[in-house]
């Protein structure tokens, strides 16, 4: 990596013709039309919070240095920022007018020629940099990811963008990374994290990708075609809103993509369905049930594994009185000590099982209101107890 160091380029000259798209949140051009603030492999604009941004413009207004930026040669006198967009579209905001900050008597104010003026002329530290060797590109993300590590560092998808940037991505994060889109509110009553830092298109990318997102976007990294990603995300969330009628904060940030495929192709009475939960949630909130979040698998799978709902279990100091007392009153009688066992004709009928060989089990459903107490407690041979399945 070749680098020139720059100091006479000042904050004015960077605002020469600076652009800035509200609705997608990102700092677009500047320094008159030289310097691409946002290229493809940049993340999102995180710094739009009132905190971030307002900091790097006091920080000017304070006469501190707000750092190293690194601008990328892409042409004759074309540049785009390799580090810096954050800090660059902050203040680019406040000199067009577009950030207020707060005074000293805790007032907004915007920018005003006749105070600030001066504040244009500070001179950045910037990096001029270009790629060398046989894989420039190669070693411009390289460069990039080394770089990013302070700061705010990037996330796996968005060092995945930047590696892969093309149009795919461009067209990905115009859907999924941008926060005016008209779905996003709905999508994020299931996907966890902030859409400006990927959260939802990283999720969009391992539902299609069935976790093989690197090589996905790898696959379609120069197609603008977007279609398939968007059909499979929007199945998933068609069919959880299918299944369930209505919404619970445990429902964000499941593992809907998996559930989809193990479970989409399965008929569900949604009013049954939510009927359940509802019941389920209400067991929870008495003590019940421990993990809360599995409540919706354990109802999709036929509520068949108990594991997953941590339900509370009988103390090993019951089970051991069970065992004993049901081992004992199996031997007197000549039967086996597993109940159900005992009421076959198999040939374990008569079988005496060791501790460890037998699960604690309600007598009375659990799911039905029986309570995890020594009397509603017998011993089961596990296949026995694994095959009842019901709490």
């Amino acid at each position: 990596m070749k680098t020139e160091l720059r100091t006479d380029i000042t904050v004015g000259d960077i605002c020469k013709g600076f652009s800035y798209n509200s609705l997608e949140g990102r700092g677009l051009y500047g320094w008159s039309g030289k310097l691409t603030i946002q290229p493809e492999y940049q993340r999102n604009y995180i710094y739009a919070n009132g905190k971030d941004d307002v900091a790097v413009v006091d920080s000017l207004l304070k006469k501190y240095p707000i750092g190293l930026i690194y601008f990328l040669k892409v042409g004759d006198d074309k540049y785009e920022v390799l580090d810096g967009q954050q800090r660059i579209t902050s203040f680019g905001r406040f000199v067009t007018g577009q950030l207020d900050v707060l005074d000293a008597n805790g007032m907004p104010h915007k920018f005003d020629p006749a105070h600030h003026a001066w504040m244009l002329d500070i001179p950045l530290t910037i990096y001029i940099c270009e790629g060398e060797g046989d894989d420039p590109e190669a070693e411009i993300k390289d460069w990039f990811r080394t770089i990013n590590i302070a700061g705010k560092p990037l996330n796996d998808q968005e060092l995945l963008n930047a590696t892969y940037s093309g149009p795919f991505v461009t067209a990905a994060k115009a859907v999924f990374s941008n926060s005016s889109n008209a779905n996003m509110q709905k999508w994020k009553v299931f996907v966890a994290g902030d859409e400006k830092r990927q959260a939802v298109l990283a999720k969009a990318l391992e539902w299609v990708s069935k976790g093989n997102v690197r090589d996905y976007l790898k696959d379609h990294r120069y197609s603008s075609d977007i279609t398939e990603l968007t059909r499979y995300f929007e199945s998933v969330i068609a069919w959880i809103d299918g299944v369930f009628k209505g919404t619970r904060s445990e429902m964000c940030g499941l593992e809907w993509g998996r559930l989809y495929e193990t479970y989409h192709a399965k008929p569900y009475d949604p009013d049954k369905v939510w009927a359940r939960v509802e019941s389920l949630f209400a067991d929870a909130d008495d003590g019940k049930i421990q993990n809360r979040r599995n409540i919706f698998e354990y109802v999709l799978g036929g509520e068949s594994e108990k594991k997953l709902l941590k339900v509370r279990m009988f103390s090993a100091e019951i089970a051991r009185k069970v065992y004993r007392r049901q081992t004992e009153e199996a031997k007197s009688k000549g039967i086996s000590n597993c109940p159900d066992c005992a009421n076959g004709h198999e040939a374990n009928a008569k079988r005496i099982y060791a501790f460890s060989e037998m699960e604690a089990d309600h007598v009375s459903a659990w799911s039905r209101g029986g309570d995890t107490t020594e009397a509603n407690c017998q011993m089961l041979c596990k296949h026995h107890n694994r095959v009842k399945g019901n709490c």
